[in-house]
């Protein structure tokens, strides 16, 4: 007698795999094109140098470059390297020809004094922001001048500012004087876009997370499923799990910002009161199928 025939191989769905991976393969790819043209224009505002003041010979640059800006202090750190040029300076700028002395802005806490023939190091000087208030991160802007006039043996000299940014949190815009002339520059301080769109996604999670929850406590409530201890567990690590996440925003924004008020606090509330309401759910749900065992 012979033996039956084999049943006959499922074939595979070659072609609905391909359905789905070409169109995943485009998205990553266009993902992946969108990011790096958004890093390198970002990169390349950072990285731009605005030159203002004066174009003499015998003058004094000052390089000033944003360190960090501290939104809860009201104040950013300003670095400062300052170089006479021409007759000015000695040792190819490194040392001022005579006693100079550096006058800032009313915003910049602190003059700057440099002896003769000495080398001069950069140093850091504390400037005020203000017109912003942190509460309202990721969004809140800040607006602030920077200045710098040069007194060298007793006369004002020329000036040239070239100033950059080198916060990655922080992005400035620079609105030069109308004359060109003076070596000063009226800045505006806004968070970066790499930090406004990681904090926007953060805001998208904490409701997409809520929204889990409650769907979950919806179908264990309605469908009187007890007390489901992966699910409890479940909800119980998501409401402590949102607060560290909440927690890894760049920048330490306070409690009580934006970012609070427009998703964790109403995240977090959705989730404990899904969790309470579980657990009560439960609760009656099991007495009552223990009352209805026979004795």
């Amino acid at each position: 007698m012979a033996p039956p025939p084999h049943p006959p191989r499922p074939r595979r769905s070659g072609p609905s795999v391909l359905l789905v991976l070409i169109p995943l393969a485009v998205l990553i790819l266009v993902a992946v094109s969108v990011g790096s043209w958004l890093q390198f224009t970002e990169r390349q505002t950072k990285d731009t140098v605005h030159t203002v003041g004066s174009g003499a010979a015998d003058r004094v640059d000052v390089e000033a470059t944003v360190q960090s800006v501290d939104a809860a202090a009201g104040e950013l750190v300003l670095r400062v390297r300052v170089s006479p040029r021409g007759a000015l300076g000695e040792e190819q700028g490194t040392a001022p020809a005579a006693d100079l002395g550096l006058q800032t802005s009313g915003a910049t806490l602190g003059d700057l004094a440099f002896e003769a023939h000495e080398r001069i190091a950069p140093q850091d000087v504390r400037v005020a922001i203000t017109g912003g208030s942190i509460s309202d991160y990721p969004f809140d802007t800040y607006d602030t001048d920077i200045g710098f006039w040069a007194v060298q043996g007793g006369e004002p000299v020329p000036v040239r500012m070239l100033f950059s940014n080198a916060d990655t949190l922080f992005s400035v815009s620079v609105t030069p004087p109308p004359s060109g002339q003076e070596a000063v520059v009226a800045l505006k301080l806004s968070r970066s876009g790499s930090l406004l769109t990681f904090a926007v996604f953060m805001m998208i999670a904490m409701w997409a997370l809520a929204s889990s929850v409650l769907l979950g406590a919806w179908y264990l409530t309605t469908r009187r499923q007890g007390l489901v201890w992966p699910a409890l567990a479940w909800m119980a690590a998501t409401l402590f799990a949102l607060a560290a996440f909440r927690n890894t925003a760049p920048g330490t924004p306070p409690i009580g910002c934006v970012m609070d008020w427009f998703a964790f606090f109403w995240a977090e509330a959705v989730i404990a009161v899904c969790l309470i309401v579980v657990v009560t759910f439960g609760i009656r749900t099991a007495l009552r199928a223990a009352d209805a065992q026979p004795a």
